[in-house]
Formats: structure tokens, sequence, C-alpha cells
């Protein structure tokens, strides 16, 4: 199949792309400057140059292709306004949706299980949210576009997606918070629990959902069910060999900054229904292995 992809050159993006490349698709790979198109094109993809606001583009570059694959969302370890990414990804699926209608093709989202935070306990791949909250009203969308006759799916990926690609995400911006303050630190007790994925896995069960998930399939993109915050960032402390530390609630957001908003949340996540819908077995190493593998520490700061 020709599968239209957004977000083609990020860290999760590349991953996604090659599985597709290698499985026999055809990658068209949205790309918004010179040198992610050049990224893509020597990969040996189709370049689509754009971005999330050319809402002209998407929908050709959609309509022209077997299949949709939507990752990007410009909000970058949290640093934009993150009301206004949620905005332009609504838009921007709703664009590609539009020609997509009554056409079976697959339309793969991309939504995260921290949105289920809020349950106060195991979140499944059944559980289904108010619209209002941030991100949940895409979902909800593009789960909803299986009545207009779209094979459509959202996978919910872990806030960890670890791996060597992983240059931006939450454990490089734990890490470089750890560098800088000269502390690795949780909230309070530290039990609340991030589910993890590791980046490879996850682009198998983009893979996966594009070939064969079934019309309106909330996935669950989760290897580790939930580990405990309080271990990451032991890990995090004993490879920069700094002290690990509790941190107040009064100083959570000075001493967490951006991701200050997450670090307390318990998201435990069941991937079962994920797991047994399309033969999706994670095999890859969990999260707590591959921060003590000792790549994320080499790595530049983000």
């Amino acid at each position: 199949m020709r599968i239209f992809v957004t977000g083609a050159s990020g860290s999760i993006g590349t991953e996604v792309s090659r599985e597709l490349h290698e499985a026999g698709h055809q990658v068209v790979g949205l790309a918004r400057s010179d040198s992610s198109a050049e990224a893509l094109h020597k990969a040996g993809y189709e370049v689509q140059l754009g971005s999330l606001d050319d809402l002209d583009v998407l929908r050709r570059a959609a309509e022209e292709s077997d299949g949709v694959v939507n990752l990007a969302f410009n909000n970058v370890g949290m640093r934009t306004d993150f009301m206004e990414s949620v905005r332009q990804d609504q838009a921007a699926v709703e664009a590609m949706l539009g020609v997509l209608e009554g056409t079976n093709k697959p339309f793969v989202n991309t939504s995260g299980t921290l949105i289920l935070s809020f349950l106060g306990r195991l979140g499944t791949e059944e559980d289904v949210l108010d619209s209002a909250l941030p991100r949940v009203g895409t979902e909800n969308a593009v789960i909803e576009s299986a009545a207009r006759g779209i094979r459509s799916s959202s996978i919910r990926l872990s806030p960890s997606v670890h791996g060597e690609s992983d240059l931006h995400g939450f454990m490089p911006g734990l890490i470089n918070i750890a560098r800088e303050t000269g502390v690795s630190g949780y909230v309070g007790d530290g039990n609340n629990r991030w589910p993890g994925v590791h980046v490879s896995d996850a682009a198998r069960l983009y893979r996966l959902a594009v070939e064969s998930a079934p019309a309106g399939s909330r996935l669950h993109g989760v290897g580790d069910e939930g580990v405990a915050f309080k271990h990451i960032a032991e890990a995090i402390g004993r490879n920069l060999d700094v002290p690990v530390v509790s941190i107040s609630p009064d100083d959570v957001a000075e001493h967490f900054s951006y991701l200050a908003m997450f670090v307390g949340w318990d998201n435990p996540t069941s991937n079962a229904i994920t797991r047994k819908l399309l033969d999706w077995q994670p095999t890859h190493p969990g999260l707590l292995e591959d921060l003590n593998k000792g790549f994320y520490f080499d790595a530049p700061n983000p």
C-alpha cells in the first residue's frame, strides 16, 4: 500500500516509516523543512512538502494514498502552546478524514495513554472519554469516522516511547532536568506509574494497524503496564550519579518546569485487547532496561 505518513521524520515516525517500508509498503512522508525532506528522500521515501497547517496539501496527499498514519503533533516537549497544537491537530485530522469517506482506507491516528490518568484505575482500550478533554475530541472523531466508511483506528501511545531514537521525549527531558538541578526527582512517594513502550514495538503496532485493525479500534501502544516513577528517577540518578529525592508539591512546578503537570500522574494502562486483536506482542527491552543501558546519557541534551 501507498501510505501517507505525517511526522515521518520524527523519532517515532522514522521507525514507523522504516517498518512500513521494510514490509513492502510505499511511504509518502510529510516534510515541513528541507532537512526533513532530505532525510526522507535518502531513506527511499516519496516526499510531500507541507505542514499540518496546509490542509489542502493534507487532503490531496491522503486522497492519493491507500492509507494514512497521523503521527505529527507540533508540541515537542510540551514547550509550545498545547491547546493551539490540539486545535491544529484536530483540523488536520478532519481534513484528511473528509477525503477518505466511503473508501474503507485505513486511517491510523495517534493519541496518548495519559488521557486515562483521570480514571483512577487501570486504563483499557474500552475506555471512552469525554470529547471536551484535550486530544480526546480528535480521538473520538477518528473512531466515529468508522461509520463513514473509513477503517479508522487510534493508537494511544505510552508517555515514554523509548529507545535509541528517543531524543525529545519525556525521558530525555527528565534526564536534562536532573543534569541541570543536580538531583533526580519524583513526586511524593513516587509510586505513581507510567507505562512505556519500545519504539520498535510501537512501530510494528502502527504497521499492523494499517494492515488489519478493524474500523473503530482503540489500540494501546504499551509494553510496560506501569513503571513506578520513583524507579525511573532511581535509574536516572544512578546513571548520572546524582541524588534521588522526593520533590515537595510546592516545588514541583519550579523543579520539573514544562513536565510539572505530568510527573505526578498515575497512568497504569493495559494492552491486553490490543495484543489479542492484532496478535501484537512487545518483544523489545522495557523502559528501565533501556535506561540502564546508558545510551540515553550519552546523547546530547534535548
